[in-house]
């Protein structure tokens, strides 16, 4: 049968690598990848093998955003995880490449990597290049956030229509320190990937000549016998923390990187990101709240760059080994800073003393929820809550003007479980502040955000309302009390009044009944185990 599709006696006496290519025709952050599939393919053959590529299934966040769809995005993590896994475990491959684009995907891949425990890596295909709108870097954060300033009645619908026009200019994931370029950076720091490969841009020149070197590291680690559970220790886990935390990344991380540790027997629990998140500074002046893309850390050395500076604040476990056989400490002590470029601040002259991650408890998240402060965002807020149970009912309250100054926009009912899928609010959190209420109105849901999130959002609120956690219980006009600093996020409300809430409660009925939503919301997980499908 391999001969019947032109393999030989040669090709099949080599060791097999399969190449797991999530390409997809639906989206700018994997259209590119056959290209760089056939890279790796050509590498592989170099090295002494025989590859073999297959497809997986993909979503894309930011088109499904505020949409029916994007309840599919969490849950795809699961299928693509569970698709490489099974094609390996059919196939027997050898090794295995995972090249991967947007945001799910690449956990995804960590996580099949983990489970199989075959040699392999991670090739992330790149970021996009930044769009230009009257002189100025965009992204899609832009788009979103001049949808809300449009339904304000701050811009035209000529001039978001423009805007829109030139965001997105060709292939890549999404521009800034976004979930893409965060899980990204993940997994060079993890050692999952080749440090300084995943941050060449989707659309340089470069990046073929990375995708041809991964298939000749492939063969490298099957030689060694170097497997993922050799690389994805507990160390490696916090210099993967550190990271997210020194770059102002994504809160999916969190999500995320709770997932990858359980398919690979480490523990790993949310206050594990506060810890590391204290001791490590705000380094990378990025987007969504900073100032540069994700394209300008390549130029100004890339992710080797932001590794040594890790070591240099002691923030780093330089004795961690990643995929091409050096350690931590080897990889970063070969970067190369640009003279005079401004996107890394050097760890005498951090952009904010400790990282962007904040997990806070209370009444209403007993176990835990998540924050990212980049240093712009007051630290405290008390106000009544605003109820509403779907992000549709949320944004419509948003661009109808109904949500004041000082009010706490609560959005239950979107956790894994109850949406299902845990719909990220970035169509809402950025309605937000496009209406000009970013500096004063909070938010809070057990759902989770974007990465391109930005102001006083709190997510993945644990127990989730569905599961009956403290915020199924929640009344319109209840004060809620934020307290970053203090790591506190309550309702003034007694424990006795919370009970009797929660007593008179009703599990709500489930939003499908069969097919693929239905199997995912019976099986998966509290946020706070990072909502990985296990069986009960």
């Amino acid at each position: 049968m391999f001969k019947a599709i032109g393999f030989t006696d040669s090709d099949l006496s080599k060791p097999l690598i399969g190449v797991a290519n999530t390409w997809i025709e639906t989206m700018p952050c994997n259209f590119h990848l056959r290209r760089l599939s056939g890279k790796v393919k050509e590498g592989v053959r170099a090295a002494g093998g025989t590859p073999m590529e297959f497809n997986t299934i993909a979503i894309s966040d930011g088109e499904t955003m505020g949409t029916e769809g994007m309840r599919a995005s969490l849950v795809s993590r699961e299928i693509i995880a569970d698709s490489i896994e099974l094609v390996c475990r059919g196939q027997m491959f050898d090794a295995l490449v995972c090249v991967v684009g947007c945001d799910k995907t690449i956990p995804a891949a960590a996580m099949a990597l983990a489970r199989l425990n075959i040699p392999g890596l991670v090739l992330y295909g790149g970021t996009i290049a930044a769009g230009n709108y009257r002189g100025k870097d965009v992204t899609i954060q832009d788009v979103f956030e001049a949808i809300g300033a449009n339904a304000a009645g701050k811009i035209t619908d000529t001039e978001l229509r423009d805007l829109e026009n030139v965001a997105c200019p060709r292939s890549g994931a999404c521009g800034g320190q976004y979930t893409a370029n965060t899980m990204s950076t993940v997994m060079e720091l993890i050692g999952l990937s080749p440090m300084g490969f995943n941050g060449v841009p989707a659309m340089d020149s470069r990046k073929d000549e990375v995708a041809f070197r991964c298939g000749e590291i492939v063969l490298d680690l099957l030689k060694r016998g170097m497997r993922p559970k050799d690389i994805l220790t507990r160390a490696a886990f916090q210099n993967a923390i550190a990271g997210v935390a020194c770059t102002g990344g994504s809160t999916n991380a969190v999500l995320h990187l709770l997932a990858i540790a359980r398919e690979s027997g480490v523990t790993l629990v949310m206050d594990d990101f506060q810890k590391v998140s204290e001791r490590t500074p705000l380094l990378a002046d990025l987007k969504p709240a900073g100032r540069f893309v994700a394209a300008d850390v390549d130029k100004a050395g890339g992710i080797p760059l932001i590794a040594k500076r890790l070591l240099d604040c002691h923030c780093a476990d330089g004795s961690t080994l990643t995929v091409t056989g050096r350690t931590f400490a080897e990889e970063a002590n070969a970067a190369k800073e640009t003279p005079g470029q401004q996107v890394i601040a050097p760890v005498s002259h951090p952009l904010k003393a400790t990282g962007g991650l904040v997990i806070l408890h209370g009444n209403l998240a007993p176990e835990g929820c998540v924050a990212k402060i980049s240093g712009h965002e007051r630290l405290s807020h008390r106000g009544p809550a605003r109820v509403f149970d779907s992000e549709e009912a949320a944004m419509s309250a948003v661009t109808t003007k109904r949500i004041k100054a000082g009010d706490v926009v609560v959005i239950r009912n979107e956790g894994p479980k109850g949406g299902p899928g845990m719909r990220e609010m970035l169509g809402v959190t950025a309605a937000i502040v496009g209406e000009g209420l970013g500096e004063c109105v909070a938010l809070l849901t057990d759902g989770r955000f974007s990465g391109a999130t930005r102001g006083l959002m709190i997510g993945h609120l644990s127990p989730e309302a569905a599961l009956g956690g403290p915020i199924a219980a929640l009344h319109e006009g209840d004060t809620i009390h934020i307290d970053v600093n203090q790591r506190v996020l309550e309702v003034e409300l007694s424990d006795a009044a919370l009970r009797q809430r929660l007593a008179e409660w009703k599990t709500p009925e489930p939003r499908y009944a069969s097919g693929v939503f239905a199997k995912y919301a019976a099986l998966v997980s509290s946020a706070s185990q990072g909502a990985i499908t296990q069986a009960k």
